[in-house]
């Protein structure tokens, strides 16, 4: 090789060398970074310590007793239930063979071990028809996997006049002359269950079109565009006249946590009893052969009124894939894009509070709808194997100007043992100025168990202002304020929110305005906080109104039909609202513009202090001695705290800082983003323990998940879910406990302080009016009024923050108006923080800038919204700027709150990481392997070679 060439090749050897050494180098820096992520994706939990088996089976008892409670005994005719001597019964239905025990998405949990149907009702002596269940088991059909990748909504049945034949029901009704119907519907996170079935073949596992999936399972005879999901399928109404043609003893089971449609089952006598099973967890089923055996007495009550036709809610007008349009200027449409080309989509909840029951009852109250016709099951309704007397025990009411408090003795008139509800309900005057509902839950108690001729006596209690209602209008005051309108004032005892007991009292108050003082329970005055999110361009400006008998029902339609061209130029109809430019340049503005510094210089960082977070442990939240730790933080200390707060809080060295790992979700501890998923015992679905109405049970249920939880090494829980029912549609209802925000909030209060007995915080979750999960991603913008928005769906999460001291939220993906939720003070801050006395973390949902961008980072911190949960490192992490000093000082606040929230946890008990975890170990053996091979490179290129010994001649 010539000199020339010897010379150009050690560039270009020397240029390879440098940037591997380069590469490595940045590799290693962006490693580092981000260590604790990896870390925590690549850590494994052990589950198999004494400490996670005791706890595990605490919790599998403790799954059981819930579901004992939560089955509802919807109808009962003729005593068909409970079966306590022939027990030789026909199950038809496919479900039957695979059912639904909870959703899918991050409120998931593993069910592989959980009690099947078939095992429950085996358990409690019943014998099943086997060549029926092999029957449908040998159809192959299969329960179409879902998840937020993509939606499948095939409901599994054979076709009726195939399946149900003549030899097949004879042999049946050998076998027994009994049958249960078996239906069973499923719900998950990312997307709603369909108003319309009309496929075909609409599933995408990318997540881009879901839908039901008729020809993978050959049955496009059963997509039907005049159905919904949350009725019979052609299939299964065929199934159930076969089954109505042999049979005059059937019970329907209906296994799923969305309310299902059953006007249908009173076409059929045959039909005797119904049970609802909302996602029953791990044990469930063994709990539903018990209550089907009289083994056990069912005592669950409804969370949500079951109307006849789910579609005739008033929320239903206002539901689902809506979007904004703009007009092309030749007679076609376009939807409206954001600057970072997100699709502009929205919501209005012009039903104000007219939320389940308290539109039904009011209506009917009105005389504006037959009740009898519209609904199926009120409220709170639920059937027992024994009867009940309840009475108000003569002396024991008292109200005072601030209390409530009456005494209700509970008999058992019947011959078996069991538990029951009560439940106090009121009724405020409607004077035209405020909107109420005619009947409202205010308190709710369940008895123990209660022997035949034996009594028990429950106190039930609520606060007078408890009364009060929302005048966002201001007709009371000039700031917005809670108020209690002069008038009279009833207390009722009711079965149900339809079916009265007896009235307890009455009474005329006095008006109060709750504008200089406050209610008891707020830290600061309550007045509108969402005027400048929710009127601007864009809002709405009338609301259902009961006067007149609901005579504007008018304005539920805010919508028209569109002929939008899309992507590919193919023409499609949408569903939404026209806008201009300026509308696209409003909601641009609110999303992604920074607002200019306001501080003139930036806080203190990297100060040599001395401090650790060990010294914190107990100290009080505004205890000034906490700027002297604040100050020792880096700014990359503030900035990993908040951008790294995907499923843990980072560790900080600088002060002395464990890391904490925070995991899912409303169904118990579980892990599914990790390389090594894991999950927990399998709780049942939030809506299974709302319908226990049983506060001290879902105590221990978060009792039960926080020893789990602490077993594992867990802190942070991503729970409970604390969102409305809203209509009956919402995909992700089962992590919901009810449509009523007293009962959700009691329960997400008891959840709460149960999991962090043991040291652990919550996340509650979704805060708020994440009530849908269509286009929740494209930051739906929500419009409401503060009326709704504070007494339908932020109630429950203020029950959760007062009386159970809720340490952490999770934000949501939606908007409030044009506004991000995360990324809006006046939930964070005002009514969050300095309303509800809420000092903890608040985190994002899931944080990925590039597909979420309208979620954007600095707004969030400078909002309130402490951590973002990014996934898996570096993916979806922000850049920050963190030279401006306003989004330091926020960070810094931020920071204040989490350090805060994890001196007073268990996560103290982690101390800081000293073993090198073993990616860390591989990572520096390849840095070695890397470094000895680029040296060897550079010696062997440049080593001075010695001259070659020519030979003699």
């Amino acid at each position: 090789m010539s000199g020339k060439s010897k010379k150009k090749f050690r560039i270009i050897m020397s240029s390879l060398l440098v940037f591997v050494l380069l590469i490595g180098t940045g590799a290693n820096i962006a490693l580092a970074y981000y260590s604790d992520v990896i870390t925590a994706y690549f850590s494994k939990i052990d589950i198999t310590t004494p400490e996670a088996q005791k706890a595990r089976a605490n919790s599998e008892v403790v799954s059981e007793l819930i579901t004992d409670e939560g089955i509802v005994l919807l109808q009962n005719h003729d005593g068909m239930l409970p079966m306590t001597t022939n027990k030789k019964v026909n199950v038809f239905g496919w479900s039957f063979t695979a059912p639904v025990y909870l959703g899918s998405g991050s409120g998931a949990a593993d069910s592989s071990t959980a009690v099947t149907p078939k095992a429950g009702l085996e358990a409690a002596g019943f014998e099943i028809n086997e060549q029926l269940y092999n029957d449908y088991v040998a159809t192959g059909l299969e329960r179409p996997i879902s998840g937020i990748e993509g939606y499948d909504w095939t409901i599994p049945e054979p076709v009726a006049s195939e399946f149900y034949t003549e030899e097949r029901m004879k042999q049946a009704t050998e076998f027994s002359d009994t049958a249960i119907i078996f239906l069973a519907r499923a719900g998950g996170e990312g997307t709603d269950l369909p108003d319309v079935l009309d496929g075909p073949d609409t599933y995408d596992p990318n997540g881009t079109t879901m839908g039901p999936s008729g020809e993978r399972f050959g049955n496009l005879d059963d997509l039907d565009p005049n159905k919904h999901y949350l009725e019979l399928s052609n299939r299964e109404l065929g199934m159930i006249d076969a089954v109505t043609n042999h049979f005059d003893k059937i019970i329907v089971i209906v296994n799923g946590s969305n309310t299902f449609e059953l006007d249908w089952i009173k076409k059929y006598d045959q039909i005797k009893s119904v049970v609802t099973v909302a996602g029953p967890g791990q044990k469930g089923f063994a709990s539903l052969g018990k209550i089907l055996a009289g083994q056990l007495n069912p005592s669950g009550r409804t969370v949500d009124l079951f109307a006849t036709d789910v579609l005739d809610a008033p929320a239903m007008r206002n539901f689902g894939d809506l979007r904004y349009v703009i007009d092309n200027g030749d007679g076609t449409y376009a939807v409206a894009v954001d600057k970072n080309n997100v699709p502009l989509t929205y919501v209005n909840y012009t039903e104000g509070i007219y939320v389940g029951y308290r539109y039904y009852e009011t209506a009917a109250a009105e005389g504006a709808i037959n009740y009898d016709e519209k609904v199926m099951f009120p409220f709170g309704h639920g059937l027992s194997y024994t009867t009940f007397e309840q009475e108000v025990v003569p002396n024991s009411l008292n109200w005072n100007d601030t209390d409530i408090s009456v005494e209700v003795k509970v008999t058992n008139t019947g011959s078996m043992e069991g538990k029951e509800v009560v439940q106090l309900y009121y009724s405020a005057p409607y004077t035209g100025k405020i909107e109420k509902s005619s009947v409202e839950l205010a308190a709710f108690a369940k008895t123990g168990l209660i022997k035949p001729g034996e009594s028990e006596t429950v106190n039930l209690t609520f606060k007078v202002e408890d009364m009060a209602s929302y005048d966002y209008a201001k007709v009371y005051s000039q700031t917005g304020s809670y108020v209690l309108e002069a008038g009279e004032y009833k207390l009722m005892l009711m079965k149900n929110s339809h079916d009265k007991i007896v009235d307890v009292s009455s009474k005329n108050l006095n008006q109060v305005v709750f504008d200089e003082n406050g209610r008891s329970t707020d830290q600061q005055v309550a007045v509108n906080q969402f005027d400048d999110l929710v009127t601007g361009e864009g809002s709405i400006q009338t609301y259902l109104s009961r006067a007149n008998g609901f005579a504007n029902m008018d304005v539920l339609n805010t919508n028209e039909t569109f002929q939008v061209k899309n992507a590919e130029g193919a023409v499609e109809e949408v569903r939404g609202t026209l806008v201009d430019a300026s509308f696209v340049d409003y909601i641009n503005s609110k999303r992604y513009d920074i607002p200019a510094d306001e501080q003139q210089s930036p806080p203190t960082t990297g100060a040599n202090n001395g401090k650790t977070l060990k010294d914190y442990v107990g100290v009080d939240y505004e205890d000034a001695s906490w700027s002297e730790l604040l100050d020792q933080l880096s700014v990359q200390d503030l900035v990993s705290i908040g951008t790294l707060g995907g499923y843990r809080t980072v560790e900080v060295a600088s002060i002395g800082k464990p890391a904490t790992t925070d995991y899912d979700g409303p169904a118990g501890i579980s892990a599914l983003l990790s390389k090594n998923p894991m999950s927990g015992i399998a709780f049942p679905s939030e809506t299974m323990i709302g319908q226990t109405w049983n506060i001290e049970l879902a105590e221990k249920m978060g009792d039960a998940v926080g020893a789990e939880a602490k077993a594992y090494g867990v802190s942070g829980w991503y729970a409970p879910g604390v969102n409305i029912h809203r209509t009956a549609f919402s995909g992700r209802n089962f992590e919901y406990y009810s449509e009523d925000a007293l009962l959700s909030g009691k329960m997400a209060a008891v959840v709460t302080k149960g999991y962090q007995s043991h040291g652990g915080f919550v996340y509650m979750k979704h805060f708020a009016l994440n009530d849908q999960e269509k286009n929740r991603t494209l930051g739906v913008l929500t419009w409401s009024n503060e009326q709704a928005i504070r007494e339908i769906y932020l109630r429950a999460f203020e029950y959760a923050v007062k009386e159970g001291d809720a340490k952490g939220a999770m934000s949501a993906f939606n908007s409030i108006g044009h506004t991000w939720v995360g990324a809006s003070p006046a939930l964070m801050k005002e009514v969050l923080r300095n309303e509800w006395g809420f000092k903890g973390i608040v985190n994002t949902d899931f944080f990925i800038g590039p597909s979420y961008p309208y979620m954007t980072a600095e707004l969030a911190f400078r909002a309130g919204n402490d951590i973002l949960l990014t996934g898996v490192a570096p993916y979806g992490v922000p850049e920050v700027d963190a030279k401006s000093n306003d989004t330091l000082w926020a960070m810094r606040d931020n920071a204040h709150n989490v350090l805060y929230t994890v001196a007073n946890s268990n996560g103290m008990d982690n101390g800081m990481s000293t073993d090198l975890p073993g990616w860390a170990k591989i990572t520096i053996a390849v840095d070695i392997i890397i470094v000895i091979g680029v040296a060897a490179g550079f010696y062997f290129l440049f080593r001075k070679r010695k001259p070659a010994v020519q030979a003699a001649a």
